[in-house]
């Protein structure tokens, strides 16, 4: 009161401040801070995500229909299946990333790892309640929140009965500031058979991109009812359809492994020639015994294992 600044300004103040919220906490929701940048994430997939015309697909389609959809009646629920190292976490980062400014340190944005956040079957209530606690507030806080769950195999069955009622079905015509979340399950359920049906294809002299999503996730969701000790079968998850998609992430070959140190050496602006690229990926093994055609770890460990070939 008293003074006030001439119109350049507050222009000025004004870009300022646009300006500092790129950096920093500037409003008293999370919302501010979400880019959804669909444009950059479909480049991202299409130039770092390698032998996985699937996932690929399936994930840019999904979370795009979802953010276009004015008001959905659900949660984005998708579950990524795969062997390790096929790229679930890298592609639940790359999602994260390319959705919110601050990526996976968006206030937006909760990890939870099966065995790190919920070690001890005893104190499953207490982690119930936690759980419930923590995706509550994050839903009040951010209007777009993501939860990603990795190993999600290992969760407790009532730990994903519990989480349930907010990926449900619900009347959302009115309301068009109705949370929107976003979920991600990781698990390597169900490696083992998209990896036999890609074999299957190679043996039958086919290209692995002819591996239809039809195709594949039906094999993966009788895998997935099938009575087991993992979470997914006792919960009412599968039953109720409220998993929209399961996402295969195919074994990699060896020209994708390469790609990936390629890509490691390009990451740490470092020269590389195609027999170093050669050399790194000769380093992985290769499965089955007799065929030798999918890396048993995908691309885990290639940026430790160019360590090798540095002065």
């Amino acid at each position: 009161p008293g003074w006030s600044l001439p119109l350049v300004g507050r222009d000025y103040l004004e870009i300022l401040a646009t300006w500092s919220c790129g950096f920093g906490k500037c409003c008293e929701t999370g919302d501010c801070r979400i880019v959804n940048n669909i444009t950059g994430l479909e480049a991202e997939l299409s130039g770092q995500l390698h032998g996985q015309h699937l996932a690929k697909e399936v994930v840019l389609q999904a979370v795009q229909g979802f953010l276009r959809s004015p008001q959905p009646e659900k949660a984005l629920v998708l579950s990524f299946h795969g062997w390790s190292g096929t790229g679930k976490n890298f592609v639940a980062r790359m999602v994260a990333s390319h959705l919110y400014r601050d990526g996976l340190k968006s206030e937006c944005v909760r990890v939870f790892i099966s065995l790190f956040h919920f070690p001890h079957r005893k104190y499953m209530d207490s982690y119930k309640a936690q759980l419930k606690k923590q995706i509550s507030e994050t839903v009040q806080l951010c209007k777009q929140p993501l939860f990603i769950f990795d190993e999600a195999e290992k969760l407790h069955s009532s730990l994903l009965d519990a989480i349930k009622p907010f990926m449900a079905h619900h009347d959302s015509k009115g309301q068009a500031d109705h949370p929107r979340p976003i979920f991600f399950f990781l698990s390597n359920l169900g490696g083992n058979t998209i990896n036999e049906v890609a074999l299957d294809f190679w043996r039958a002299g086919r290209a692995r991109e002819e591996i239809s999503m039809e195709f594949l996730e039906q094999r993966l969701r009788l895998e997935l009812l099938e009575p087991a000790e993992h979470g997914y079968a006792h919960s009412h998850l599968l039953q109720e359809n409220l998993i929209d998609f399961f996402v295969p992430f195919l074994p990699l070959e060896y020209h994708h492994v390469k790609l990936c140190v390629r890509d490691a050496f390009l990451a740490r602006g470092l020269p590389y020639t195609e027999a170093a690229l050669d050399e790194v990926a000769r380093m992985m093994v290769f499965v089955p015994k007799e065929e030798k055609l999918f890396s048993a770890q995908g691309c885990k460990s290639v940026s430790q294992r160019i360590n090798y070939f540095l002065p």
